[in-house]
């Protein structure tokens, strides 16, 4: 995290309520690590003995994951997440992954929602 913001970040632990088992309705407690910077939210949650769900969000509706559903090494878990938001960072701020000053020039004046990239 140090490397991505270029400081020091100290997460907070907090429970998150997670449906586990998607054919029941029961909400299990996960201890969580929570952590916001630059209007983004994270929540990395211990779901199971080595096992971890992570996420980013805006705001309620905004919500976005790494297009995984769990984790068995926590550090993974962490730089897929930074790097996933770093990516969608970029993208709404107009630049691609691996895009060049050809691509960019070309995109100018380009009216049509293209989306995010997909993971």
């Amino acid at each position: 995290m140090q490397q991505r913001f270029k400081r020091v970040l100290l997460p907070e632990l907090a429970d998150s309520e997670l449906k586990l088992d998607p054919g029941t309705d029961d909400l299990t407690i996960c201890p969580t690590l929570y952590w916001s910077e630059r209007g983004a939210h994270f929540v990395v949650c211990k779901v199971a003995h080595d096992r971890y769900r992570c996420q980013f969000y805006y705001a309620d509706a905004d919500q976005y994951g790494t297009g995984h559903v769990d984790y068995t090494d926590l550090r993974r878990c962490v730089l897929t997440l930074l790097r996933v938001q770093a990516d969608h960072e970029s993208q709404s701020a107009g630049l691609s992954s691996g895009a060049t000053a050809a691509d960019l020039a070309r995109q100018a004046g380009d009216d049509d929602y293209h989306g995010p990239v997909v993971i």
